[in-house]
């Protein structure tokens, strides 16, 4: 009898990555890594799976049904697959406090899981790309997560973008000004949260829906909707509400961080201060930043803040902490829609495939590729007895840029014959100058 197909189909909101995809993403993925390792940030790696009891309470209620629970067989453990890197990083920095050097300039680079209804875009299953420096209250800190945002985005080739910069502090100066708190308060900023999707008119709708006096829903659009040049906004701010302690703090820091910007040379179109850009998160203690890409406009791609009590619930007193997470899933889908991919990129590692003749020229074919190995150049050997042109066709299809032909007489003559499939050049070279000739069709 024979035995029942089983069908081949993904868990929803799970993904496979063919190697054409996957080489994608690795090229983005290497570049961000570098941009890391040139701020001085090193790797972190933490477990798929926390203690449920790590991860909840730190992300509101609603977030909290999101976690995936993962119960083991003993029912000893409660576990729960990671929401995000930003616990696991506070529990680290908790849990290893004799092993770390402050400041701690950590980056990691790996999946995450939410229990969400997939839809387009929105995965159960997704990666995230953090970056963060824990014990450093200093607004150079926060600088530095700018420049490097600024400096991974350039690298990648993103043309136009813009890092928007606010302080929670100002939000919540904002809301005493108008006298706002509590539950009012965390409506208002709600509302401002949806700017960029509703625009000015709709916030303000909105927060007259919301009880908010016609006065003070004015005033408070005139806040936050004021566009001046540079650190003309902060000004402007400060002669509104800058007698306001929380209001005075916060512009104070974002002067700074204008100021380390300026020094460390991040061109000034790069980034300005935005009072509509709120972030969600409720653990934001201080500068807060989102990246958007502005021609076209296709939302944002970065968003993080400083969080200085987040750590503090793992080892009794808090450090300063700031950091971003990069949307890599988004950035790697606007890499495509933007062409960004270099255009020698193709859809496979392999550099250049040796053709096999007959079973006589194998050894032959085989020491070749060796050869070529030993030259740093990625080599894939033909395994199968097929026609010299099926396996042309092969490494037509797999996007191989080269072949290399070494029949007998070749071998008898000591070359090798090079063909480079894209636009058809042939070359014939000695077989000891292999690596050089491989090399100069490859950049041709």
């Amino acid at each position: 009898m024979a035995k029942p197909k089983i069908e081949p189909r993904l868990p929803k909101g799970m993904r496979d990555f063919l190697p054409a995809q996957m080489l994608k993403r690795e090229y983005v993925f290497n570049i961000v890594r570098e941009v890391f390792h040139l701020y001085g940030f090193e790797p972190l790696q933490t477990p798929a799976l926390e203690l449920t009891e790590t991860l909840m309470g730190k992300y509101g209620e609603d977030a909290d049904k999101l976690i995936f629970n993962a119960r083991h067989i003993d029912g000893k453990e409660d576990l729960s697959l990671r929401y995000d890197l930003t616990v696991p990083l506070a529990r680290v920095v908790g849990q290893y406090q004799n092993d770390i050097t402050l400041p701690f300039k950590r980056y990691q680079l790996s999946p995450v899981w939410r229990a969400e209804r997939p839809q387009r875009g929105r995965y159960r299953e997704f990666y995230q790309c953090d970056a963060d420096i824990v014990g450093a209250p200093s607004m150079l800190a926060d600088a530095e997560i700018v420049s490097l945002i600024v400096t991974a985005l350039k690298r990648l080739g993103f043309p136009q973008f813009v890092v928007k910069i606010n302080n929670r502090k100002l939000l919540t100066a904002i809301g005493e000004y108008v006298g706002l708190d509590g539950e009012p308060l965390a409506n208002l900023y709600r509302s401002i949260d949806k700017f960029d999707k509703i625009g000015a008119e709709g916030v303000h709708e909105e927060l007259l829906r919301r009880g908010i006096d016609p006065a003070v829903a004015a005033r408070i659009m005139e806040l936050i909707t004021s566009k001046l040049p540079g650190t003309g906004q902060l000004d402007y701010l400060a002669d509104a509400i800058g007698n306001l302690p929380a209001a005075s703090a916060g512009i104070g820091e974002l002067r700074e961080i204008a100021q380390h910007l300026q020094a460390a040379n991040v061109p000034a179109d790069a980034y300005e201060f935005d009072f509509t850009m709120v972030r969600g998160l409720g653990y934001y203690t201080g500068p807060i930043f989102e990246t958007v890409i502005t021609e076209p406009n296709l939302g944002s791609v970065t968003g993080g803040g400083r969080y200085d009590e987040l750590v503090g619930l793992f080892r009794g007193d808090s450090l300063p902490t700031t950091g971003t997470s990069l949307g890599i899933e988004r950035i790697i889908d606007l890499m495509d829609i933007l062409n960004l991919y270099p255009p020698q990129f193709g859809g496979t590692v392999v550099q250049v495939m040796v053709g096999v003749f007959s079973d006589e020229t194998r050894p032959q074919a085989t020491a070749l590729a060796a050869e070529l190995r030993a030259g740093e150049i990625c080599t894939e050997l033909y395994l199968q007895d097929r026609a010299i042109g099926k396996q042309m066709s092969y490494a037509d299809k797999k996007g191989i840029p080269v072949v290399a032909l070494l029949g007998s007489e070749e071998i008898a003559q000591g070359i090798v014959k090079l063909k480079r499939l894209r636009d058809g050049v042939e070359v014939t070279t000695r077989r000891d100058e292999i690596v050089s000739a491989v090399r100069a069709l490859l950049g041709g």
